[in-house]
């Protein structure tokens, strides 16, 4: 299983740096390159035209789709949205070990194996966090996207997908990637325990889905005052969230304590606009 796993890594890593190839290549024509301090990592605006509809059908989606669902979520009272939020929080943070390994950041991948078990056992599956309280503080999320940049593969591409926002060419494979690394994903999904039932049964594919839905309606009701503010303060709301998104990735890759936390193409942290 784990020679497996290092092989899907190997492959999609040759396939990101196939990818970088053709983004440079297609960002050589009207690119627009996000200035950085001190950073060589750039991103191009390979597909604006694609990337700006997709843009426009993803926010019309919000408005008839999720953003009505956040607020019938916030309707819910605050120990129950927040003990939800923790549980999906908790269960993330295995996501975020894998890739802490896979950086070499092993410092950070004990403080997360503490928080993961202590959150589980005596937070009650992740209801609550004692693990805060008792040193083992949240460092924040890490994805198969930020490995690869911290590995020093550049951003490509920047581009919208429907439903799931922006991206670039190496943020759109880390998506692939956190699918190979993710053992919540590889618990719901894999067919060789007992024919794809986990203990007693209670676990399949659907619980992963359950999972990644909740995480995003919880996302998106922690954000309603924070994204109207976004929206009533840009002059191109388009621009604006290019913007903050490829600014919150450099710093997350970097581990920035000042990092604002964004969607990181599997899920979305709360909005600083301020």
């Amino acid at each position: 299983m784990a020679i497996q796993m290092i092989r899907r890594l190997i492959y999609i890593t040759i396939f990101t740096l196939l990818l970088q190839t053709t983004s440079v290549i297609a960002g050589t024509t009207g690119s627009e390159e996000l200035s950085k301090s001190g950073s060589q990592d750039s991103a191009n605006e390979c597909f604006e035209g694609f990337s700006r509809a997709m843009f426009k059908f993803n926010h019309a989606l919000d408005r008839i789709v999720f953003e009505p669902v956040a607020k019938g979520y916030r309707a819910l009272p605050v120990p129950i949205r927040k003990g939800t939020g923790n549980v999906v929080d908790n269960l993330r943070s295995l996501l975020t070990l894998s890739n802490n390994i896979l950086q070499g950041d092993f410092s950070r991948a004990g403080n997360t194996a503490a928080r993961f078990g202590i959150n589980t056992t005596a937070g009650i599956l992740g209801v609550f966090d004692p693990a805060t309280k008792l040193g083992f503080e949240d460092q924040g999320k890490e994805d198969f996207g930020q490995t690869l940049g911290a590995w020093g593969t550049e951003s490509g591409c920047y581009f919208v997908l429907p439903i799931l926002g922006p991206t670039t060419t190496r943020d759109a494979v880390g998506l692939v990637g956190n699918i190979f690394i993710d053992p919540v994903y590889q618990i719901t999904h894999n067919t060789e325990i007992d024919n794809g039932v986990v203990g007693n049964g209670t676990y399949s594919e659907h619980n992963y889905y359950y999972y990644r839905g909740t995480g995003a309606v919880d996302f998106r009701a922690k954000n309603i005052e924070s994204w109207d503010s976004l929206e009533k303060n840009s002059i191109d709301l388009y621009a604006s969230l290019k913007s903050l998104y490829l600014q919150n990735r450099k710093q997350k890759i970097a581990n920035s304590t000042s990092a604002v936390e964004t969607q990181d193409d599997s899920d979305w942290e709360e909005i600083d606009t301020n």
